[in-house]
């Protein structure tokens, strides 16, 4: 097994009253990217500030690279590429001069592949930060985080300020980057469409709880559609096992499951009745599903 390089284990966190973050226990491993998904407020920002150390959970543990992220050493420090929400560059120096402060704090930095991104994102390096426009500042702060090859990549929405063409770009790009150096990255997004192209793995927080972590194919495969049509009136619940949602009317339903197994296709038709056609779903209907009811 190869060292987890994030790692949870029952990690909660509370401000004064409010739980935002309860009993999470998660796994990175180098290679993965992970996307993590939830709503606004699900708590989203916070897992990713508590597991990189920035602040103590209230209880559980959080770990990178074997270290706890409260006590990192300046080893494991410096193998860390991070971009928050609101970028951290300094609004009076040019892009160019951000980027040579930068770069003075890592011994490994990469100047050729900095340049490489920085002219391949068009990025106006001679300009003052404070007028280069929101999408240009998240371009080279990604070119900073990048910059001396991280092992882990943490991105808080990282193309928010992006149109959907360049965001499809970009990210491009960036999977390019990190993907041909077994780079683990962890990338928080509420466009799910963005996450669908980007990730293997998706983690999904709900109400601060983690509901969902693995492949995202096996999540796929794990929450369908079902489309039951009867042969007589459906009436009062189904009683289908793990439904996320139930839609009836008349002799049709519709019934989002969560675990579905095929195996239970046959059976299930047998006992209402009915022909049943299970609908595979994107990770949009997916997480909609997912939050139904609640």
């Amino acid at each position: 097994m190869p060292e987890a390089v994030v790692s949870a284990e029952r990690l909660s966190k509370s401000f004064g009253a409010k739980e935002v973050l309860r009993e999470i226990t998660a796994i990175a491993e180098p290679g993965d990217v992970i996307g993590v998904l939830g709503k606004n407020g699900a708590g989203k920002t916070t897992l990713l500030e508590v597991l990189l150390g920035f602040g103590p959970p209230t209880s559980g543990t959080a770990r990178l690279f074997g270290e706890e992220s409260m006590r990192l050493s300046e080893r494991a420090k410096a193998r860390i590429g991070f971009v928050p929400q609101q970028d951290e560059l300094i609004d009076m120096l040019t892009g160019e001069q951000q980027l040579k402060l930068t770069s003075v704090f890592y011994r490994s930095w990469d100047r050729e592949l900095a340049r490489r991104l920085i002219s391949e994102w068009e990025i106006p390096m001679d300009r003052t930060i404070r007028k280069l426009s929101p999408g240009e500042r998240q371009k080279l702060a990604l070119v900073l985080a990048l910059g001396h090859r991280p092992d882990l990549l943490v991105l808080d929405e990282p193309v928010a300020s992006l149109d959907p063409i360049a965001r499809r770009a970009f990210l491009k790009q960036l999977l390019d980057v990190t993907g041909s150096e077994n780079r683990t990255v962890l990338f928080s997004s509420h466009i799910v469409s963005d996450l669908e192209r980007a990730a293997n793995k998706v983690w999904i927080l709900k109400h601060g709880e983690l509901i969902w972590q693995g492949e995202l194919d096996a999540l796929k495969e794990s929450v369908v559609r079902l489309h039951v049509r009867g042969r007589r009136k459906l009436t009062g619940s189904l009683g289908i096992p793990n439904a996320l949602s139930e839609r009836v009317h008349g002799t049709h339903a519709t019934v989002a499951v969560a675990s579905w197994d095929p195996r239970d296709e046959a059976r299930l038709a047998a006992r209402l009745d009915a022909d049943v056609e299970a609908e595979p779903l994107g990770l949009e209907d997916i997480f909609v599903e997912l939050h139904a009811g609640r």
